[in-house]
C-alpha cells in the first residue's frame, strides 16, 4: 500500500524537475506568405518616401499621434526600450534560461539580422527625422539624429515578437503584440519617426522573422504540450 504514494511522489518530483517537453519543428507555407507580405509592405512604404518632403496624409497622421496629449516622457521611454538593440541579448538569455535552445538561436539570428538590415535600408531610402520635414514637430526626450527610414526599434521588436510567437502561450502572444504596438506609437509620439518609417520597419521585422522561421523551422504543438498538468501527473 505504501508503494503507491511513493510512486506518486516520485512522479511529481520528476515532473517538477523535468526538462522542458520536447517540441516538434516544422516549416510552414504560411511563413512564405508572411515573408511575401513583409516584402510588399516594405516596398509600398518606401515608394512614397522622399528626402525633402512629406505627403499631406502622412503629416496628418504624424500630428495625430505627436500632438496628442502625452503621458510623461519617463513612461513613454520604457516601452521604447523594447526595440533597443540590448533587448536582443536579453531575449536570447531569457530563452536560454528556460532551456529553449532553438528559440534562442532564432531570436539571435532574427534580432541581429534585422538590426543590421535596418542600417542598410537607411542608406537606400534616405529621409531625415520628423523635425526636418514637419515644422511643428514636438520632440520629447533626446533630440533624434541620423536617418529616419526605417525605424530600427520597431524592426527589432517586430522580428523578436514574430519569432517568439509560436513558443508563447496565448497571453504571451497578446503581450508581444502589445509591445510592438507600444513601440510603434511611442516612437511617433516622441518625434523620433514618421509613420512610414514605422510601417517600413515593422514590415522589415516581419520579413526577417518569416525568413528565420523558414530557415530554422518553427514550433509545432505536440501532444505533451497540449496535455493538462493533471494529465501529466497521472501519466
Amino acid at each position: 500500500m505504501s508503494a503507491i504514494p511513493r510512486r506518486g511522489w516520485a512522479a511529481r518530483g520528476r515532473a517538477a524537475g523535468r526538462r522542458p517537453p520536447a517540441v516538434a519543428v516544422e516549416r510552414r507555407l504560411s511563413d512564405l506568405a508572411w515573408l511575401a507580405l513583409g516584402v510588399v509592405v516594405l516596398l509600398a512604404s518606401a515608394l512614397p518616401v522622399h528626402a525633402h518632403r512629406i505627403s499631406t496624409a502622412e503629416a496628418h497622421v504624424f500630428r495625430l499621434v505627436n500632438h496628442a496629449p502625452s503621458v510623461p516622457f519617463t513612461i513613454v521611454w520604457l516601452p521604447m526600450q523594447l526595440g533597443n538593440f540590448l533587448i536582443i541579448p536579453i531575449a536570447v538569455l531569457a530563452a536560454l534560461g528556460v532551456r529553449r535552445w532553438r528559440l534562442s538561436v532564432e531570436l539571435a539570428l532574427a534580432g541581429v539580422g534585422v538590426y543590421l538590415l535596418a542600417k542598410q535600408v537607411k542608406h537606400f531610402v534616405v529621409r531625415g527625422r520628423p523635425d526636418t520635414l514637419v515644422t511643428d514637430t514636438i520632440v520629447r526626450g533626446a533630440h533624434p539624429h541620423g536617418l529616419g527610414y526605417v525605424s530600427g526599434h520597431i524592426a527589432v521588436v517586430t522580428a523578436l515578437a514574430v519569432v517568439a510567437a509560436p513558443w508563447l502561450p496565448r497571453w504571451g502572444r497578446w503581450t508581444a503584440a502589445a509591445a510592438v504596438a507600444a513601440v510603434f506609437l511611442a516612437r511617433i509620439d516622441v518625434g523620433a519617426h514618421l509613420p512610414l518609417d514605422m510601417v517600413g520597419g515593422a514590415a522589415l521585422g516581419l520579413t526577417v522573422a518569416a525568413a528565420t522561421r523558414l530557415l530554422l523551422g518553427t514550433r509545432t504543438i505536440t501532444a505533451i504540450d497540449e496535455s493538462s498538468p493533471a494529465e501529466e501527473a497521472t501519466a
